[in-house]
């Protein structure tokens, strides 16, 4: 380098007002920002030709360091402890069963593509989770907040973020290719010492690390966060449990603090551009003449993915009591991967592990943060085609409704009224008949008759009306599509 960044700065700038650019198209669509920072990258890397310029994409690796940490702080910062603590019975089962299924038929897979053992338990960790990132910005966009499943679906991401702690945790030590078992027992022990005494701070020392912290200077303020999240984030790499967990411990300890709205309003600004590096640079490393080497591994783990998240969805729904339509909804919510895919892919780009792990990892990511918006945005299209039928069976108001009207078709003939009508083979009726026309010049006796079945049909429009709520309430209960 000859001491002018102009160059490089420009094709900097360059990048991002093309992320700009294609975000604002990206949000017309649904799209979110993630794969669009990814195919940026792509096509700036050296292996695609499309942008005829050539980048260094070690100029924004220690920016991309940077993004990472400040995408699991603020995960941690986001965490709702109060929410974990306060049901976390239900919570773990709804969350864990969704991971677990995730997680187990995702090892299973990773060992069917023949990767070797931790590549397998690296395609796990990216099957088992979704984006946090996504989901939560898919529930706004959408206008879901206030949809009876969405705590559910963010009970499930809390429940996710703790296993992504856990599980970052153990997969450092497993990649690191420690043979020796006392040290990997002693990695372990450390790993999780660090993640009990960081979550019992978060826990019961909120005052204290309140009075650590506070100071009127915004200026200060915003340097004591980056260095706080910095430093913990080289603290847990030495730790041996990835500069990812030390920044989400950190985030997590100052979340519960009385500062958690403020810390926000600073942190948020900075993952945004900072993570907005980290995507870049992961898509300057891809290469897409290797796709052609994952394609077919990652065609299956989409559809495994897809599947999975459709029964995952629909179980974790059953267990708190909604119903098919709100299981889909969760499903094509939670069915989106990004950022912790990634990060699992940069570790095991570290880590030694094959190649063709971060291929997969861009391709996988790349379709699934696309496919998965497009499923969310249409999640009541899908449902309304599998939606089951009313039975044809008529429920007790429908007979009674329909004992009226027949009282009132045999009235209209000029019958006599039965004293029971026989509705087993009367089809059930949506609305009440309009009457017959009546001719000017008909008989007295048919008068008589009219006039008696204008009464009844009135009295039969008039019930039928006069549906309460205890009726609807009934109706519902019955059959919850109503």
């Amino acid at each position: 380098m000859d001491g002018h960044l102009g160059p490089e700065l420009i094709t900097l700038g360059f990048l991002f007002l093309i992320a700009y650019g294609l975000g604002r198209v990206g949000k017309l669509i649904g799209l979110p920002s993630i794969p669009i920072y990814m195919l940026v990258g792509l096509i700036a890397s050296p292996h695609f030709h499309l942008i005829p310029i050539e980048f260094d994409s070690s100029y924004v690796e220690l920016i991309a360091v940077f993004g990472l940490i400040f995408l699991l702080f603020n995960l941690g910062l986001e965490f709702d402890q109060d929410e974990f603590f306060g049901n976390a019975g239900k919570l773990l089962i709804s969350g864990g069963s969704y991971v677990l299924v995730n997680m187990g038929v995702g090892f299973a897979f990773g060992f069917m593509v023949g990767w070797g053992t931790r590549e397998a338990l690296v395609i796990a960790g990216m099957t088992a989770t979704s984006s946090s990132a996504i989901v939560t910005k898919l529930l706004i966009e959408l206008r879901r907040l206030a949809n009876p499943e969405t705590p559910m679906i963010l009970g499930v991401t809390v429940v996710e973020d703790i296993f992504i702690a856990v599980y970052l945790a153990i997969v450092s030590v497993v990649i690191s290719g420690e043979t020796d078992f006392w040290a990997v027992v002693l990695k372990l022990v450390v790993a999780f010492a660090f993640l009990v005494i960081m979550f019992a701070v978060a826990r019961w020392g909120g005052r204290v690390v309140s009075r650590l912290i506070q100071t009127k200077d915004d200026e200060l303020f915003t340097i004591l966060i980056f260095g706080l999240a910095v430093t913990f984030g080289g603290i847990g790499e030495l730790l041996g449990v990835t500069d990812a967990i030390g920044a989400f411990l950190i985030g997590l300890a100052l979340g519960a603090t009385r500062f958690r709205a403020r810390i926000e309003a600073f942190a948020t600004p900075l993952r945004d551009v900072f993570g907005a590096f980290f995507f870049l640079s992961f898509g300057l490393a891809l290469d897409p003449s290797t796709f052609g080497d994952v394609l077919l591994p990652v065609s299956i783990a989409i559809v495994m993915t897809i599947v999975l998240n459709i029964g995952a969805g629909q179980f974790v729904a059953w267990i708190n009591g909604f119903g098919p339509q709100a299981g889909l909804n969760t499903a094509v919510i939670l069915v989106n991967r990004g950022e912790f895919a990634l990060i699992l892919a940069t570790l095991a780009t570290a880590g030694g592990l094959d190649a063709r792990l971060t291929p997969f990892a861009g391709l996988y990511v790349l379709v699934m943060a696309l496919v998965g918006p497009l499923l969310a945005v249409n999640s009541e299209r899908i449902g309304a085609l599998f939606r089951r039928r009313k039975p044809e069976v008529p429920h007790e108001l429908d007979l009674e409704r329909d004992r009226e009207l027949a009282l009132a078709e045999a009235a209209m003939a000029g019958e006599p009224i039965p004293d029971e009508v026989d509705l087993a083979e009367a089809p059930v009726r949506e609305t009440v008949r309009e009457p017959v026309p009546v001719l000017e010049d008909t008989a007295p006796d048919i008068e008589s008759a009219l006039e008696r079945e204008a009464r009844l049909a009135e009295q039969a429009r008039s019930q039928s009306d006069r549906l309460t709520e205890d009726d609807v309430r009934r109706e519902r209960e019955i059959d919850p599509e109503y």
